[in-house]
């Protein structure tokens, strides 16, 4: 055959392509994004005041009086973000923990984490509070044209009066054209004018 024919995705390309579609789907349901910034902040938090800087000959120990806080903090914070992740209906308490834990970390564990872990623990904390579950968009109604479905005009009154009873119908029917706009019309019955349209006097 000259046609070449495209070849059938493989099983592995499906199955990849099956994971990202149900992981993005899991991630729109839950403050994924807070949770990865808090528990990005919770790692050089505990990270650093356990950390050696290696200059040559020189090492230099990053580690400070308040190496345990440092550690529990950091710990905290991973738990905080695995929280968003999981129990998405704790997001303001475990957003509002992530922010006092980046401001207590700054005279703790060497301002934040050099500061890094303050930002993102701060900007993770601040982003699950703002956190709102989406609603599914409801369909909406489709509203009725001016012409009915056989092209006859839609009934003004049973749609702004409400319905209309049958009895009121029949009455409405039987009403003549010069009473309809208001008690009884002189000019329409009045036998001057029904011989040429004209009122006369005489």
């Amino acid at each position: 055959m000259s046609a070449e024919i495209p070849a059938a995705p493989g099983r592995d390309e499906h199955y990849l392509r099956v994971f990202r579609r149900n992981f993005r789907a899991w991630r729109g349901t839950r403050p994924f994004w807070a949770g990865l910034f808090v528990m990005l902040g919770g790692l050089p938090i505990m990270y650093f005041p356990y950390a050696n800087l290696q200059l040559g000959q020189l090492t230099l120990a990053m580690a400070t009086t308040a190496g345990a806080g440092s550690l529990i903090i950091g710990v905290l914070l991973v738990v905080l973000g695995l929280s968003l992740w999981l129990q998405r209906h704790v997001r303001v308490f475990a957003g509002v923990a992530a922010i006092l834990l980046a401001l207590v970390s700054i005279p703790v564990s060497n301002f934040g984490g050099f500061v890094v872990g303050f930002l993102f623990a701060l900007i993770g904390g601040a982003m699950a509070v703002a956190w709102a579950e989406g609603v599914p968009e409801q369909p909406r109604a489709v509203q009725p044209s001016a012409d009915g479905p056989e092209g006859t005009a839609v009934d003004e009154a049973a749609t702004t009066e409400g319905p209309v009873v049958a009895g009121d119908r029949a009455e409405a029917d039987d009403t003549v054209p010069g009473e309809a706009a208001g008690g009884d019309d002189y000019l329409s019955k009045s036998p001057a004018n029904e011989a040429n349209g004209r009122h006369s006097a005489g």
